[in-house]
């Protein structure tokens, strides 16, 4: 599933489940919300605080995204220039090491087929 596909399933879950608990906490408790004045109709009033958290859910999302991401990336490259440095240094003995473990499993494949025929 897409990064975006799981953000907005996840927006429209949050918003499903603050409307149904909204509705029945309000309900439940007979809670009237009033601005200047005026009563506000339970879904307006819910669906105002739900569309303002998810927008603060939102810009957290943001923040802490480009925060951790960015941390990721620099220490990505850190370990993608060390492991680069020390196969430069050490190509010669990492191929003499890869030559002698090819030869030497040939010999051992061979040898543990020839103890099981």
């Amino acid at each position: 599933m897409t990064f975006f596909k799981s953000l907005l399933l996840a927006i429209f879950a949050t918003l499903f489940l603050t409307y149904v608990l909204g509705i029945s906490f309000l309900e439940l408790l007979d809670i009237k919300v009033y601005m200047d004045g005026e009563l506000i109709e339970p879904l307006k009033a819910i669906g105002v605080s739900a569309v303002a958290t998810v927008i603060l859910v939102l810009i957290a999302l943001a923040i802490v995204l480009s925060v951790f991401g960015s941390f990721i990336f620099i220490s990505l490259l850190i370990l993608g220039s060390v492991a680069m440095v020390a196969i430069g240094v050490f190509w010669p003995v990492l191929l003499i090491a890869v030559v002698i473990w090819l030869v030497t499993r040939n010999k051992a494949d061979s040898k543990e087929k020839a103890q099981y025929s």
